[in-house]
């Protein structure tokens, strides 16, 4: 289901609020023309659970004041809060520690996705 937002817009918001928060390796892929499962996903790390948390809690924030809704969130009732996935429909915000992101490693995953320059993202 398509939100009634600009995806990139939402995906520049997310980006901001995480880097607000001082995440680690922020990487925005635009995968709208290799699937329909989203726009963009926004993939970042943090150093330990309470910044993911912190991370997480900055992006919904955000969104929802810009008017975007939260519809899924996975990994936020994990006590080790070693991975988030929040889903606002067209961006999907993946939140990881250095472990975790490099198991599920997304960015090879999604190779064929175009990677967002912070130029672009600013």
């Amino acid at each position: 289901m398509k939100n009634d937002r600009n995806s990139l817009e939402g995906a520049k918001i997310a980006y901001a609020a995480l880097d607000d928060k001082l995440a680690i390796d922020i990487r925005v892929l635009d995968i709208s023309k290799i699937s329909t499962l989203a726009d963009y996903f926004v993939i970042a790390s943090g150093s330990n659970p309470n910044q993911l948390k912190a991370m997480a809690d900055s992006v919904d924030e955000n969104l929802y004041k810009a008017g975007y809704i939260l519809k899924h969130t996975e990994g936020m009732q994990n006590h080790s809060r070693s991975w988030v996935l929040m889903d606002y429909g067209d961006i999907v915000v993946h939140l990881f520690n250095k472990e975790d992101r490099e198991f599920y490693d997304l960015e090879r995953i999604w190779g064929d996705a175009r990677t967002l320059s912070e130029d672009e993202l600013k």
